[in-house]
């Protein structure tokens, strides 16, 4: 086995690693990512998700000594409810780091919106709560169904902020609002556009809820839900 070999299998590893760490539970209410061509109803009660490792351990740094609350104050006001929501979760898990959490949300959009316009149920199920699955798998059919597929090109995350925060018993809660740039269009099989424009880039603006039970020692985070900023 050559070195370059080695390489990618470590690599691959690692990533998917990470890739496990990002979502936790569920509260409801989830549909499938944006899908701005859809041409049928989405099933009641559904919204949108996929899964990256949301970082969440401190790692020591023997150089320099970080107050518990500081990535939290550095994001958010301190004595805002966000801010105090986002404290009472360090609180309950000590590996809670708000910034790494916020970086991990935003690889985590990319993916899950990727992944459902892919039309990839494995990666899906890997980074959704059943319930949040189940209302993307339903979404995929009934696209697949009417015999169509969708092209989207993902360009790039405008905006990413944490909105709100809160620790329901054991369980943490953190919405992120997210504005992105997307290229999609839904194609049919001979090539015909059915809605949208291959080569029309558009602003989507989502506020998507991530949880994670802090008693357990799996540090996965989960989309549990999601909803349009137009809403």
């Amino acid at each position: 086995m050559g070195f370059g070999t080695i390489f990618f299998i470590v690599v691959t590893v690692i990533v998917l690693y990470q890739l496990r760490a990002v979502l936790g539970r569920r509260t409801g209410n989830e549909r499938p990512p944006y899908d701005p061509y859809s041409r049928t109803e989405e099933p009641a009660g559904t919204q949108s998700g996929n899964v990256v490792t949301l970082p969440t351990r401190r790692l020591p740094d023997e150089t320099s000594v970080q107050t518990p609350y500081e990535s939290i104050d550095k994001l958010t006001t301190p004595g805002s409810d966000v801010n105090n929501g986002l404290r009472a979760i360090g609180d309950a898990d000590e590996s809670f780091d708000a910034a790494q959490f916020l970086d991990g949300a935003k690889i985590a959009y990319e993916m899950i919106v990727t992944a459902f316009a892919d039309g990839d149920r494995k990666l899906l199920k890997n980074l959704l709560s059943s319930e949040v699955y189940r209302g993307f798998e339903n979404a995929i059919s009934e696209r697949e169904k009417r015999g169509e597929r969708m092209q989207s090109s993902f360009v790039g995350i405008n905006e990413a902020k944490i909105v709100s925060a809160d620790l329901k018993e054991h369980e943490a809660l953190v919405t992120v609002r997210i504005v992105c740039q997307l290229i999609s269009a839904v194609v049919r099989q001979s090539g015909e556009i059915v809605d949208g424009d291959p080569e029309t880039v558009v602003e989507v603006r989502d506020i998507w809820t991530f949880a994670h039970d802090t008693r357990s020692r799996d540090p996965n985070w989960k989309l549990v839900e999601t909803e349009s900023e137009d809403e």
